[in-house]
């Protein structure tokens, strides 16, 4: 045996009890993993913010929870890398502070289609109703399979407060009256969505649509700062 290995000190002794060595291994990790996050939580400096980033609108965030229903975020990230050809392929690089009120933050790395952090404004709104319909329309390399249902299935907008309020919970600021209005808001900004989009020679009738959220989301994306 050599004589470096250690064979009946202390330490020894308790790895001969797993159970015990794991249960204390464990409680030395939380207590690590506690020192270590608790400031990050607790200390509000921490936490960094730009004053020109709000909370999404209602109907923007029902636009956001429907980009996550459908997998959306499983193909395109939300975060432009700090690289020169990300900045000059997709635009400025994303700050930790745009995505404060992200509840789930979607940044990532699986990128199967482009960034989508800095595509709101980039394209009008009926692009983005032909390109969900049928991607290929207007990108005729896409691989995106086509999400048309989106044009025909109901937005729930009674469901948007809960949405609100659930949020509240965990630090965004919306308040009560932002609350009470919601599904008003919602309506109202969906509304000029689907008359932009009938306007510009586009299907009618979407006011009512999953289609005005999500198009409400994606043109959100990237605008809170120049």
């Amino acid at each position: 045996m050599s004589p470096f290995i250690e064979t009946d000190g202390k330490h020894r002794k308790l790895e001969g009890w797993p159970f015990m060595f794991t249960l204390l291994t464990t409680i030395a990790i939380l207590i690590g993993g506690t020192v270590e996050f608790l400031p990050l939580v607790l200390v509000e400096s921490n936490v960094p913010r730009i004053e020109t980033v709000l909370p999404y609108t209602p109907l923007e965030l029902a636009g956001r929870d429907i980009y996550i229903r459908e997998g959306c975020v499983g193909c395109h990230s939300q975060q432009v890398r700090p690289f020169r050809d990300e900045i000059e392929r997709y635009g400025e690089y994303s700050k930790p502070g745009e995505h404060v009120y992200d509840h789930p933050f979607l940044w990532g790395s699986k990128r199967t289609g482009p960034d989508l952090h800095r595509v709101g404004g980039k394209y009008p709104d009926l692009w983005h109703v032909r390109h969900m319909e049928d991607p290929r329309s207007t990108s005729p390399q896409s691989l995106m399979p086509p999400y048309d249902w989106l044009l025909s299935d109901a937005l729930d907008f009674e469901d948007i407060p809960s949405r609100l309020r659930a949020l509240r919970k965990v630090g965004v600021p919306y308040s009560d009256a932002d609350i009470q209005s919601a599904v008003s808001d919602a309506r109202s900004q969906a509304a000029g969505i689907a008359m932009g989009v009938a306007g510009s020679g586009g299907p009618q009738g979407l006011e009512e649509k999953e289609i005005v959220a999500l198009v409400a989301y994606l043109q959100r994306l990237g605008t809170d700062i120049n």
